[in-house]
């Protein structure tokens, strides 16, 4: 009896190091060989960063391919595509070292624009990026085709896989609210607040240049902005001084601005 009971007991301990083992183990991705060449021909951020700088965005974005699963769905993921994610994802958080987003462990590439259902095909398709949650959490969905004309577009204000990165940000604190406290001093928040509300009733009253989508919720503004920041900073500061003043409070000063 002793025997049996002890081998039950050394199977469940097997079974949990085996899961345990599982959740650790990292899916490799290939790594773009010529991911320096890309960076330079198509990110407008690593492009302004200093050379020594340069060398730390590459070997941040090597990191999180390592770490993070991109899966095509319908469609083949490219370097240029696995290249673009990262970048992406190192924007938001480059000037705070050895980030990682902890919160997420893949991201699902779509060809084009989807619905809340992910259907690909259809009518609603009006989603171009989307971070996961219940079933689908730790998961985020980018649309392939915006993914690469946002990197196309020089004079673009936005860039729907940023703005789905900057969510990620905002949800380490538990909520997706627009206040990033695991990144934001707490002496900023209330002042972020109360100009978060005036920039919302702005774009509201047609009184802003702000992308109307901002207007929708707090979450939104700040996802929505910060592609503006990061894809158009002397813009922003020109025609939003004090919004571009917090976000460089939130996300430290910007490279082009330096």
């Amino acid at each position: 009896m002793e025997i049996v009971i002890l081998l039950i007991f050394l199977l469940i301990v097997l079974y949990l190091v085996i899961r345990l083992q599982k959740r650790k183990t990292v899916i490799p991705n290939h790594l773009p060989v010529q991911l320096r060449e890309i960076l330079a021909a198509r990110v407008p951020y690593y492009i302004r960063l200093p050379e020594n700088k340069k060398t730390v965005f590459e070997e941040r974005a090597k990191q999180f391919l390592r770490k993070v699963k991109i899966t095509g769905v319908k469609t083949l993921v490219e370097d240029t595509d696995r290249v673009l994610i990262a970048a992406s994802a190192l924007i938001p958080i480059f000037n705070f070292p050895n980030w990682e987003y902890k919160n997420l462990h893949e991201v699902l590439l779509y060809p084009g624009a989807f619905n809340h259902d992910f259907e690909q095909e259809g009518y609603n398709r009006n989603i171009t990026g989307m971070v996961g949650s219940g079933a689908m959490n730790d998961v985020m969905i980018l649309s392939q085709a915006e993914l690469r004309q946002a990197f196309i577009n020089p004079y673009s204000i936005s860039n729907p896989a940023i703005h789905e990165f900057v969510h990620l940000v905002d949800k380490l604190d538990g909520e997706i609210d627009g206040i990033p406290q695991a990144i934001m001093d707490q002496k900023y928040v209330l002042p972020w607040l109360r100009l978060m509300q005036h920039e919302i009733q702005q774009i509201r009253d047609n009184l802003s240049g702000i992308n109307p989508y901002g207007a929708t919720n707090e979450a939104e503004f700040f996802a929505v902005v910060a592609e503006y920041f990061f894809e158009q900073p002397a813009l922003l500061q020109q025609n939003h001084p004090q919004l571009f003043e917090l976000l460089e409070k939130i996300f430290k000063p910007h490279p082009a601005l330096q």
